[in-house]
């Protein structure tokens, strides 16, 4: 088991916007990761009607960076990489609301592709052995060139 001090200086995630708190096991396709932050009253994405089930994406995108930053460490990169979320596919929630869940989420993330331009991921997060949302996410990381971010692989500046 990975605690969370094991990968946060991995990813661009800082302060309460990390979402995970652990990762259970990991190889090079797949990852599971937990959380409990889903019931605290601070979550960063909790509104005034509490944390919409929607949020669990982001636990999903967040096991995708950190699976892509371990994956990075084993050939000896650790500096964090930016990722933009650009797509989310074929999207299940089983719940409305997940701060009224009590106990311990498991998200779940297998990479279907990767390269330097971005990831492609299945994602499924777990309540009390539950499935309460899946799904297929995507991610480009831009790159930087002489201080401009670019598009990714297309190559467009920011703002072309």
């Amino acid at each position: 088991m990975l605690a969370k001090t094991d990968f946060i200086d991995l990813i661009p995630h800082a302060g309460d916007m990390c979402l995970l708190d652990g990762v259970v096991a990991w190889d090079d396709t797949t990852i599971h990761a937990t959380s409990s932050s889903h019931v605290l009253d601070t979550h960063p994405l909790r509104g005034e009607h509490g944390l919409h089930a929607v949020h669990l994406a982001e636990y999903g995108a967040q096991a995708m960076a950190v699976h892509g930053a371990l994956r990075a460490r084993d050939q000896g990169v650790t500096e964090p990489r930016q990722g933009m979320l650009v797509s989310l596919r074929g999207v299940k929630l089983a719940v409305g609301r997940v701060d009224t869940l009590h106990g311990t989420l498991h998200v779940h993330a297998e990479c279907l592709i990767a390269d330097e331009a971005g990831a492609q991921y299945m994602f499924r997060i777990e309540h009390d052995g539950v499935e309460i949302a899946s799904g297929r996410a995507a991610v480009i990381h831009p790159r930087v060139t002489h201080g401009d971010v670019m598009a990714g692989p297309a190559g467009l500046a920011k703002g072309d």
